[in-house]
């Protein structure tokens, strides 16, 4: 809790209360510009959501959340967990994250039973350096919390501000303090990457997240990796407009095996002092 080193496994850990409800406490340590990160709060979520269905066999396949107001640090929130059905192989359940009674996020989410496949096939990853070849990010003393917890080397696309003609970006990424690759770790590490949107821009624009959805594709090989091990992510938007940028995300093992998708819709605000 609050004073203790970071660690993502504690910092996004629930606490069973009875009832479907679950006690989280929202650390500072995983912070963006406008508040905790949207993947950071979304791990909160889903580990409540999996502790309430409470069946190993069944990985979360999809998410959807909706971030309504932004939870405040240093505090305690709740998630309650309602399971909305469970079939022979799926179940659905919906959460909502409060916060003295106000509610911050509300979520939708798929657990499934593997399925007979009728086909095998998913988009290869893009080719990158070693990560040995690529350096560290060197980051600026104003870099938000979030970034000092992660190991980022990029080698795909453009750097941040640099008024690129495409909204590209990524390379390697893992927790710079490894944990297993859990659905609340890859939920992280969907919405961790700098905004892709910021390629096309040459200063810093806000970006929170309006809403997340997560697809999880091969929860079992991501389980099985061993957590210091940097993966590939892959982070771009083809439009925006009206003040709203989408991005997609794909972050693959080593072995090309795609491990998540994930799309937001997130504000592109001009800063109202330029």
């Amino acid at each position: 809790m609050a004073g203790e080193d970071p660690h993502f496994g504690r910092d996004s850990a629930v606490e069973p209360l009875g009832d479907g409800r679950y006690r989280a406490f929202v650390t500072p340590s995983w912070s963006a510009p406008v508040g905790p990160n949207g993947g950071y709060i979304a791990a909160m979520v889903i580990h409540a959501i999996e502790a309430q269905v409470a069946d190993p066999a069944r990985h979360l396949r999809s998410i959807t959340l909706h971030y309504l107001r932004s939870p405040a640090v240093d505090r305690d929130a709740e998630v309650h967990v309602t399971v909305e059905r469970s079939g022979r192989s799926v179940t659905t359940v919906t959460a909502r994250l409060v916060q003295d009674d106000d509610l911050c996020i509300l979520a939708l989410a798929a657990l499934s039973l593997p399925f007979p496949p009728a086909a095998d096939y998913a988009t290869a990853p893009p080719t990158l350096p070693p990560y040995a070849a690529l350096p560290a990010v060197d980051l600026p003393e104003q870099a938000p919390e979030i970034a000092h917890r992660l190991d980022i080397r990029y080698g795909l696309g453009h750097p941040p501000f640099s008024l690129a003609p495409e909204a590209l970006t990524g390379g390697y990424v893992r927790l710079a303090n490894p944990v297993a690759y859990d659905a609340g770790v890859l939920a992280l590490l969907v919405d961790a990457w700098l905004p892709a949107p910021w390629c096309r821009l040459d200063a810093v624009a806000g970006a929170p997240t309006l809403d997340l959805t997560v697809h999880f594709r091969a929860p079992e090989v991501a389980l099985a990796l061993d957590p210091a091990t940097p993966l590939i992510g892959r982070y771009r938007s083809g439009t925006s407009r009206d003040g709203l940028s989408e991005e997609d995300a794909e972050i693959w093992a080593p072995d090309g095996t795609l491990l998540v998708q994930g799309r937001q819709l997130a504000l592109l605000r001009a800063r109202r002092d330029r």
